[in-house]
């Protein structure tokens, strides 16, 4: 590479993210694993990772993991709300989110637990009478809004009683679900409304005033490297349930973020420069402090980056086998299990290989029987719908929902990328 090209554009995102060329399935597999990595120091030695420390307790892994989901969730379902119908669109994310999520639900509800209650106690008498028994659990969760509780017939109090557990839920990363889901419904009301076509300014004016509400409260806080904002304060959201202010102002503000690169695709250019710049800028906010401010857009800028420089071989991952969302829904789970069977006798690293081998194995087997044909019906149209468009001459209504020019929320091949992670 010769030396000046560090300082000269490659292009655009709209360019260079025009088709299936991106590394965006390889960018979720290593923040889905980043998740199941951050969690093996809590749920089996019961502090977080080495990051926390290292970062002044700003973050730790698991949390930026989030952070970059969110980041390419506004970017890819912003695409999505542009080019679909609002019917298409909600189909679509209820498909991807939906079915999986109520998978995971029965494998760890009706199986899992009870086979770690058996395991606790000998018997299952009293599991499923339990007060807050897995229906409990189910109709609690089955939503997103965790109403339910966290724990199944108090099989996780039961290991924190024994010490073998240091966290009280089932799966604790469960809790950023309803705030990917409250962005998915703020899209598909600038969708509606028009403003992703028409009016699109809107969204980095109002993901500017999200960043000043941080700015404000990093400047605020007691040092550079506290944690900034009220984390008590909630807001009710139907079916959803209570939502945290502070997580709905960073976790929307990074997904506008992401939402404004897609409306402003052709504009932004992916500059080797500008990245080096940011990679730096991000690491000195994780040192010192303000990566709340300034690391979020450098580490969102970043992973951009990436998905259009990394090499070709590097972009085939998770085109056709997206594990990413059931790693992030089972590993949790996984990992509580093994610290219960007492598996952290084996250290970290063999904790961490235990834990990948059993969540990869059954984030396969929700991809292959669940996520994936769940997926083929993403263009399905009830057949009153499809006679009424016949009539009006709109076709079955699946010709909407083709990609449009520089577009990318398209791979994997039959699915939809967009995929919400958290730890």
């Amino acid at each position: 590479m010769r030396p000046r090209s560090l300082f000269h554009s490659r292009g655009t995102l709209a360019e260079l993210l025009s088709g299936r060329t991106n590394s965006f399935g390889l960018l979720r597999l290593l923040l889905a694993t980043s998740v199941v990595v951050s969690h093996v120091y809590p749920l089996a030695w019961g502090h977080l990772d080495p990051l926390w420390k290292h970062s002044g307790e700003q973050t730790d892994l698991g949390k930026m993991a989030v952070i970059g989901f969110f980041v390419l969730s506004g970017f890819m379902i912003t695409g999505s709300g542009r080019r679909t119908t609002v019917g298409r669109y909600a189909w679509h994310r209820a498909m991807r989110i939906l079915p999986g999520l109520w998978g995971s639900l029965v494998v760890s509800t009706l199986v899992i637990m009870p086979f770690l209650y058996q395991w606790q106690h000998h018997t299952l008498d009293g599991f499923w009478s339990h007060p807050n028994g897995p229906e409990t659990y189910l109709t609690g969760t089955w939503n997103t809004s965790l109403t339910g509780g966290w724990d199944v017939s108090g099989v996780i109090a039961e290991g924190v009683r024994r010490g073998t557990n240091f966290d009280g839920s089932v799966n604790g990363a469960l809790w950023s679900l309803k705030y990917e889901l409250l962005c998915y419904l703020v899209v598909g009301l600038l969708a509606a409304g028009g403003v992703l076509l028409r009016a699109r300014r809107l969204v980095p004016l109002v993901t500017v005033a999200l960043w000043g509400l941080i700015l404000n409260d990093w400047i605020d806080a007691p040092g550079w490297r506290g944690i900034p904002g009220d984390m008590d304060s909630t807001l009710s959201v139907p079916l959803l349930g209570p939502l945290s202010i502070h997580f709905i102002v960073h976790l929307g503000f990074v997904f506008l973020l992401g939402a404004t690169f897609q409306l402003y695709r052709e504009r932004i250019a992916v500059h080797d420069g500008l990245a080096l710049l940011s990679a730096l800028a991000f690491l000195v906010t994780l040192r010192w402090g303000g990566v709340f401010v300034i690391g979020y857009p450098a580490f969102a800028y970043l992973l951009l980056w990436l998905a259009t420089r990394l090499p070709g071989p590097f972009r085939k991952i998770g085109r056709k086998r997206d594990y990413s969302y059931g790693i992030y829904i089972y590993g949790f789970t996984v990992e509580q299990s093994l610290a219960m069977l007492g598996y952290a006798r084996y250290g970290k690293l063999g904790f961490l290989g235990c834990a990948l081998a059993g969540t990869v194995a059954l984030a396969a087997l929700s991809w292959h029987l669940i996520e994936s044909p769940a997926m083929r019906l993403k263009d399905w149209t009830p057949g009153p719908i499809s006679r009424l468009k016949a009539r009006r001459g709109g076709g079955s209504g699946g010709a909407a929902d083709g990609p449009e020019p520089g577009n990318v929320a398209a791979a994997p091949e039959h699915a939809d990328p967009a995929t919400s992670v958290s730890p």
